[in-house]
């Protein structure tokens, strides 16, 4: 059988039994639940209580205090033999307060999200707990919605587009299609017309109907992976099973030479023999450590605290102190080292440039040249860029208890965002031009328009797209709110701004316009999409965490090596380590593509 990719949305359907438009029935999606089970990462069982005290007791150090404790009740010691005892009890009920305390945490954070997915069944639709999915199901989806499983698209808008940085580490929102893919082995970053657990649509609205779900999914393969992996001992556990080790060897050394002096110097005699045993062994006692694991563990049990106060959740004692032994930290860019929130930091326009000041898609900031905030307003180029990139914009700029976010491509985000940054705001300015109709933006003519309407019924195509493609189509440029015919010394100066731009690893988008004298027969993008007006550049970059550059700085100084795991453009990469502060000569030292080293 084809790959799902291969399967047209018909051949798909009758491979899974199922109907693009009214998907299956409810007693055929109860069937199918219980053959295939919920459609939820499995976890392994949860461990008693009971098992997880006697956990505890695992513990090489623990196995000699405890031969210690019965050795002292052989030789009559009771107070050693009680203490000793005692403190192996304090040792295991720390510990499993601790670990107990963590599941308790770890199952009410489990509790708190129960996500539910739009899905037709019987031709009906429905609102369901995604864990109640089947395959063959029919999902609807539109911007905002999480994927609940891994799912072929049967329909979308043209915009629909997934962030699946979550599974490729790539920031860049993916544009989906429902066009089977010839090849047999396609990667699943270039799986075009298949959606995953796991990840977000950030713009647009969609249909897929599901193949895999639970662990059979893309995300499901990683959880049994991260499952299969074998428990090791901390280097703390480690150290003290060998101190034990030692302790015990040196322990038997010492009851050996012990009763064989007395031995030599009192004779062979029986009662001689037994009591020179007997004083070998209460010194061996004597010599194990016995208040050793309760301070470690009252020492973890504070670290622990430490970590709690700063909100890490810490499942077993020792673990916290595997991070004092980090001598390398790997890290992923896209999300954490930056903020994952595209922000415009350059602008290009009527041959001058400005700089727009503040980070993420918070609408504070403003607009400056030459180090002076201006008023986008007193410059009609600057204005008409500005009204260029929000009206050819399918985002939404979204404010919930005064933290912002966007609905949509996180490109378009953060032009949105510096528009407002110039007064611009989305839903007075389209008031204004009211939509007529949309060429969506394509890999290969590497352009998005909008067509327009004025209050004066005057139509106007908005376009954005790749500078060095969007520039071969225009005829014009506006420059101090006069248009003029645009010369090779134009082309020249805005492709050279262009390259600036990029090698400061900036993603840069141009705007133009163009008036249409009247409406076409049918919006085609070979008749709109040409004879433009250059407006301008816009270059914006993913700005770094604020708390990042003092995090690799306290790395630093903790002899902690930092490294940088991405897969954008060397240029992109050193740009972001220098301004987190951990770039140096050496860094791209025998570094392999995709890797930054610290």
């Amino acid at each position: 059988m084809k790959n799902f990719w291969q399967q047209d949305i018909l051949e798909a359907a009758k491979n899974l039994n199922s109907h693009p438009e009214s998907g299956i029935s409810g007693e055929e999606a109860a069937i199918r639940l219980a053959q295939y089970g919920r459609n939820a990462l499995r976890q392994k069982k949860a461990v008693s209580p009971i098992k997880m005290f006697l956990e505890q007791f695992n513990d090489f150090m623990i196995w000699v205090l405890v031969a210690a404790a019965l050795v002292s009740g052989f030789l009559q010691e009771w107070i050693d033999a009680a203490a000793i005892i005692g403190i192996v009890i304090l040792n295991a009920i720390l510990g499993f307060i601790q670990e107990y305390r963590a599941e308790k945490s770890l199952a009410a954070l489990k509790k708190l999200s129960s996500p539910q997915s739009k899905v037709i069944r019987s031709g009906e639709h429905k609102i369901i707990p995604s864990s109640d999915i089947v395959p063959g199901d029919i999902v609807e989806l539109e911007a905002g919605d999480h994927v609940p499983a891994d799912s072929r698209m049967v329909w979308l808008t043209s915009n629909f587009a997934t962030q699946e940085a979550s599974l490729t580490g790539e920031s860049v929102p993916v544009n989906k299609t429902t066009v089977p893919l010839e090849k047999e082995e396609v990667p699943l970053s270039e799986r075009a017309n298949a959606i995953y657990l796991g990840t977000a649509v950030v713009s647009g609205k969609g249909r897929a109907m599901v193949f895999n779900t639970g662990m059979n999914t893309e995300l499901g393969k990683i959880a049994t992976m991260i499952q299969d992996i074998e428990h090791e001992s901390t280097p703390l556990q480690k150290k003290l099973e060998e101190f034990g080790k030692w302790i015990v060897y040196l322990c038997f050394i010492l009851v050996a030479m012990v009763f064989a002096l007395g031995v030599f110097r009192g004779g062979f005699g029986k009662e001689n023999l037994i009591e020179m045993f007997l004083t070998a062994v209460s010194l061996a006692v004597a010599a194990i450590p016995e208040g050793l694991p309760a301070v470690v563990t009252i020492a973890l049990a504070l670290g622990v605290q430490r970590m709690v106060k700063r909100h890490a959740l810490i499942r077993k004692l020792p673990s916290v102190e595997t991070l004092g032994c980090a001598t390398v930290i790997c890290s992923d860019k896209t999300g954490t080292l930056t903020k994952n929130e595209m922000t415009v930091q350059g602008i290009f326009c009527g041959n001058k440039d400005f700089r727009v000041s503040g980070i993420g898609y918070d609408p504070d900031g403003q607009i400056i040249q030459n180090e002076k905030e201006i008023n986008p307003q007193n410059y009609p180029d600057l204005n008409k860029a500005f009204l260029c990139a929000l009206l050819c914009n399918g985002a939404q700029l979204v404010e919930k208890n005064n933290n912002w976010s966007i609905i949509g491509d996180p490109t378009e985000g953060a032009l949105l965002t510096a528009a407002a940054k110039a007064g611009l705001n989305k839903k007075d300015t389209e008031a204004q031009y009211l939509f007529v109709e949309e060429i969506p933006f394509d890999s290969e003519r590497k352009k998005m328009t909008i067509v327009r309407k004025d209050k004066e019924g005057k139509l106007l195509a908005f376009v954005k797209g790749a500078p060095d493609i969007l520039l071969g189509d225009c005829v014009s440029i506006e420059e101090k709110g006069v248009m003029r015919r645009i010369t090779e010394a134009d082309r020249s100066r805005i492709l050279e701004m262009n390259t600036n731009f990029a090698n400061q690893a900036m993603r840069v988008l141009a705007v133009a316009y163009r008036p249409l004298e009247r409406a076409p027969e049918k919006y085609e993008a070979a008749a709109i999409e040409r004879d433009l007006v250059f407006l301008g550049l816009f270059a914006m970059i993913d700005p770094p965490r604020e708390e990042v550059k003092q995090a690799i700085k306290l790395c630093k100084n903790a002899g902690i090596r930092t490294v940088m795991i991405t897969g954008d453009h060397k240029n992109t990469a050193v740009a972001i380590a220098r301004e987190l502060g951990f770039f140096a000569k050496d860094s791209l030292a025998g570094v392999r593509p995709g890797f930054t080293r610290a």
